[in-house]
């Protein structure tokens, strides 16, 4: 029998990892990281970039109304956020394919560190100033001919590993 989400047995959990969506502008993909980082107790999301489409009414959609209850912030700039993750202390995880990153399944997980998770924009993918910032840089192995998934796609897949 399905359960409810009343009845459902997870336990309510906040892990130290900030959700940080480089240049994401498509509404959908908006709301549904809302959704995802809700269900996988992400602590907050920074959205980089300017005119960043939040408008409640047109998110609410995906999101399921997790935007009520995922803090979230907005930086215009990318020195701005660069600061912030390094004066912060964060270990920087940048999901990309380069021609450094390692698979996923090899990340490391601090036990004493924040984590910000860097996602990149739908078109344009992660920009070289965080990529070069980042600690660890992380791909998904993928065997079909396409060589990239939706944003929040391969979002989710990235924080089940990391809070699996």
């Amino acid at each position: 029998m399905q359960l409810t989400h009343g009845e459902n047995q997870f336990k309510r959990k906040t892990f130290p990892i900030t959700l940080v969506c480089d240049h994401i502008y498509f509404q959908q993909n908006i709301g549904s990281l809302f959704r995802i980082s809700e269900a996988f107790g992400v602590e907050n999301i920074i959205f980089l970039g300017k005119d960043i489409p939040l408008t409640p009414r047109k998110i609410n959609k995906t999101s399921r109304s997790t935007h009520l209850y995922v803090p979230y912030s907005v930086m215009e700039e990318t020195t701005e956020l660069t600061s912030y993750l390094l004066e912060n202390k964060f270990e920087i995880i940048a999901l990309e394919i380069a021609s450094n990153s390692k698979p996923l399944k090899e990340i490391h997980i601090p036990a004493d560190k924040k984590i910000a998770l860097i996602v990149g924009s739908e078109i344009d993918g992660i920009s070289e100033e965080i990529l070069k910032i980042s600690t660890q840089i992380v791909h998904i192995n993928m065997f079909g001919k396409n060589s990239s998934m939706n944003v929040v796609q391969a979002t989710s897949i990235a924080l089940y590993e990391i809070t699996s």
